[in-house]
């Protein structure tokens, strides 16, 4: 994408932040595989921009109204965002730029502000608003009950995706359906719906100043709280002083170790239907750790 279209939305962003002042740099930089990254310095502050030429509805929203609800908390830090836009060919995400080094207490910290975070509730689990996970769309409701909510608009959203996508079939399929069936001997019908992160493997939090923790990218939505701890195990880069300072705030419950691959399959099942069969043992060995046709 040409640097003057992306000056023009920078601007856009940064006059409806209230930052007028003159823009004296912008660079492309790393910043995950689903969208641009952009760097932008202005005579008054640095900012991190998002940009997607193909960005689905309310892509970005769905974002910035997570970082809202993760701020509100005031429990762990999230980046300020200034602005954003949804429209075609100019959907873009505009946040404060985050900057900082690690110290010896950082995943302490971690640990303990996402414990925080987890003890604040709603009233349901689920969310008000359809969501994404990376790219996919992420169906919701609000509903009482986490097995249902679970069942039907998380492990049961992915299995439609799937055998749209061609990756769900056959004996895969079989099992997975009689996983749902049975999904009740394995996670709890109430449990507090907490503020989640809904993407929080170790790609998703940076430090900032004086070392703090940023979780950034949410998926938001409000659900049991070890969805967030399970994912943050599936694929690793979490550290034991991490693990140790949220148990200390917020103790696992005893069902954790039975229910983790379970809440693990959830992402699993995404990436299946995101990258494809490179994920597809990893689904097949959790099926299999359950049922048997």
């Amino acid at each position: 994408m040409k640097l003057e279209h992306i000056e023009r939305l920078a601007t856009l962003g940064l006059q409806s932040g209230r930052d007028y002042s003159h823009i004296r740099e912008i660079k492309p930089i790393r910043g995950g595989s689903i969208n641009e990254a952009f760097y932008v310095r202005t005579d008054d502050a640095e900012y991190f921009m998002k940009f997607h030429k193909n960005a689905p509805k309310d892509f970005f929203k769905s974002e910035a109204i997570g970082l809202r609800l993760l701020k509100e908390t005031n429990t762990v830090s999230v980046p300020n965002y200034l602005a954003y836009s949804d429209q075609e060919g100019q959907s873009f995400l505009l946040l404060e730029w985050i900057e900082g080094t690690k110290t010896e207490d950082t995943e302490a910290i971690l640990g303990r502000k996402m414990a925080e975070l987890h003890k604040c509730f709603g009233r349901m689990h689920g969310f008000r608003n359809d969501t994404y996970i990376g790219l996919l769309p992420q169906p919701n409701k609000l509903m009482p009950n986490w097995l249902q909510y679970f069942r039907e608009y998380r492990l049961g959203s992915q299995m439609k995706q799937g055998i749209e996508n061609g990756v769900i079939k056959g004996a895969r399929l079989r099992k997975l359906e009689k996983l749902l069936e049975q999904l009740d001997k394995w996670v709890p019908t109430f449990v507090e719906p907490s503020h989640l992160h809904g993407d929080f493997y170790s790609g998703n939090w940076i430090v900032g100043p004086a070392g703090e923790p940023f979780i950034v990218d949410p998926s938001f939505f409000y659900g049991d709280r070890q969805v967030d701890i399970a994912f943050s195990e599936l694929f690793g880069g979490f550290s034991k002083q991490f693990y140790e300072a949220y148990n200390e705030v917020f103790p696992l419950r005893d069902d954790y170790e039975d229910v983790k691959p379970l809440y693990q399959l959830y992402y699993l099942l995404a990436h299946l239907n995101l990258f494809g069969e490179t994920y597809g043992k990893q689904v097949d060995d959790i099926i299999n750790r359950y049922v048997t046709l």
